[in-house]
């Protein structure tokens, strides 16, 4: 039975739609914001083993300053529509500018970039509400502190962890950065199962569809589907690369047991494509599902059309014949069931006995249904 996920229905528009930004050769570094970014929010969580404290309405002078209140500070900035801020932040944090103009440029590959102190991380994040919504998260890995950086759509996945930091479940309040880093991943890769599974319900509903009743007009949703996979595949397959290359990555910052927990982030990644793989092949066999029974749907209307054509040309000849009035007294050699009492009734027994003779024949060779001797016993 499909189980029933409350999400957003899929939009017909296009999952990304990408748009340059900067002109070709601008400067490297060059930070320009989009016009339709929001202005960004900031939310500070610092921990330790001895306690946490949280500010979710922090302005930019509280994210400057609150660096060295607790062993760890993750900054979470949600929203990129202020250009001099992001500078600001990235000069506090000895941020590299070519990593903060990825963070503006929001349409990134995941991929992982080592700078002398700093570790840059970019992911595309699922929505948690909206299918098949994304976007985009970097993250900046310090000695001491996790700074991430959200294109500004309200909400994110990463409230577990929010929550497993303020009730010290887990290893976080005891762990270093890069765990944290390590637990903010893992709930990233691990919101795509939902969006997997809602779109296995739907493969589900459509292969129900199909086969109870084969003519349902279901292309278009099977390519939206299928489309819709293939922009995931997009994003999980380099991601399944960032999780490795963190997994060899050169700074160290990861020791060995978080390598360990890394490495199940990584078979989740595998997981994931395994999945994305299978119901896209489930979505192609279901369109040639489709595109088969329609043909099949045409065939048979066809068929009957022309099965009804071949009955009525002997009928239509009969009639034409007999239409034709030539008078018995003009020749000896013309029509005399013309002037026969029982004329016009033996031509209408005719063309039912014609009729119905052909309509046998053609249920004997099969071509108005299975003939009986093929018929399952």
């Amino acid at each position: 039975m499909a189980r029933n996920h409350k999400r957003k229905a899929i939009p017909k528009s296009a999952v990304f739609k990408h748009r340059r930004l900067t002109p070709p050769g601008t400067v490297p570094g060059t930070l320009v914001a989009d016009p339709d970014s929001p202005a960004p929010n900031y939310w500070i969580l610092q921990y330790g083993p001895e306690g946490f404290t949280e500010n979710p309405e922090a302005d930019l002078a509280d994210v400057i300053g609150c660096i060295n209140a607790y062993p760890i500070t993750w900054i979470n900035v949600e929203g990129l529509g202020d250009v001099e801020a992001i500078q600001q932040i990235g000069k506090a944090f000895k941020l590299h500018p070519l990593a903060l103009e990825d963070v503006v440029s929001v349409h990134q590959r995941p991929k992982v970039d080592a700078y002398k102190d700093v570790l840059y991380v970019v992911a595309r994040m699922p929505h948690p509400e909206a299918i098949p919504a994304t976007e985009q998260v970097s993250f900046f890995l310090g000695s001491n502190f996790i700074l991430t950086f959200q294109e500004g759509t309200p909400g994110d996945c990463f409230e577990p962890v929010r929550k497993r930091i303020r009730e010290d479940s887990g290893r976080l309040r005891n762990g270093k950065p890069a765990y944290l880093l390590y637990a903010l991943l893992d709930t990233l890769v691990d919101q795509f199962f939902p969006q997997l599974e809602f779109y296995a319900d739907l493969l589900q509903n459509i292969e129900d569809r199909i086969i109870s009743h084969r003519y349902a007009p279901v292309s278009t949703e099977l390519y939206t589907i299928r489309r819709h996979l293939l922009l995931m595949h997009r994003i999980v397959r380099p991601l399944q690369d960032v999780i490795g290359a963190l997994m060899r990555e050169p700074l160290n910052v990861f020791d060995e047991e978080t390598r360990f927990y890394l490495r199940d982030v990584f078979d989740h990644t595998t997981q994931l494509m395994d999945m994305l793989e299978t119901y896209k092949d489930l979505a192609g066999h279901l369109m040639d599902m489709a595109a088969s029974s329609a043909s099949a749907r045409m065939n048979e209307i066809m068929r009957f059309l022309t099965v009804m054509s071949s009955i009525f040309i002997p009928l239509t000849f009969i009639a034409g014949v007999y239409g034709m009035n030539f008078k018995l007294e003009n020749s000896p050699l013309n029509m005399p069931e013309l002037s026969w009492y029982y004329g016009y009734p033996l031509s209408l027994l005719m063309m039912a006995a014609v009729a119905i003779g052909l309509m046998l024949f053609f249920r004997h060779k099969g071509w108005l249904g299975v003939p009986e001797s093929e018929r399952w016993k």
